[in-house]
């Protein structure tokens, strides 16, 4: 299989296709998509990227950093967010390029610190990130996990 990580920077023409398929993803609204896009295509601050993994014209994966992945802890930013690699592409890598692309370039742009909230457990380890607490979810009861690559 032969995938290319892309940065939305680098191929904008792609914008409505990938707001549409983290939407399809996620479930969250389309327009939050196409506006946190936007707003990294304007290139005015690091934040907010977004990434893709594409095999031709199809998206394998992806993830975005934004400020703040709906959470109680304002002070724990940029976060990556939206983590997501289609089912029959799971378990070969392909996550773990993204992320490793994503803290290379993030790095490059002053952002040597990112987090993450997620419920997975032992995923994100194999990568360099670190449990680092429990967070409040927007709207949610329970906790989540709060990782940290620094």
């Amino acid at each position: 299989m032969t995938y290319e990580i892309v940065r939305l920077t680098d191929m904008p023409q792609i914008k409505e296709q990938a707001a549409g398929w983290f939407h399809e993803k996620w479930g969250i609204p389309l327009e939050a998509y196409l506006e946190s896009m936007e707003e990294c295509l304007e290139q005015k601050a690091p934040v907010p990227q977004w990434y893709l993994a594409l095999e031709g014209d199809q998206i394998l994966g992806g993830m975005g950093v934004i400020a703040n992945d709906f959470h109680d802890r304002k002070d724990l930013s940029p976060n990556v967010c939206a983590v997501y690699t289609e089912e029959d592409r799971r378990c070969q890598g392909i996550a773990g390029v993204l992320l490793g692309y994503v803290c290379e370039d993030m790095k490059a742009r002053g952002m040597d610190t990112l987090y993450l909230v997620t419920d997975h457990t032992s995923f994100y380890e194999r990568y360099g990130w670190e449990f680092l607490c429990m967070v409040q979810g927007d709207g949610e009861t329970g906790l989540s996990r709060m990782y940290v690559h620094r």
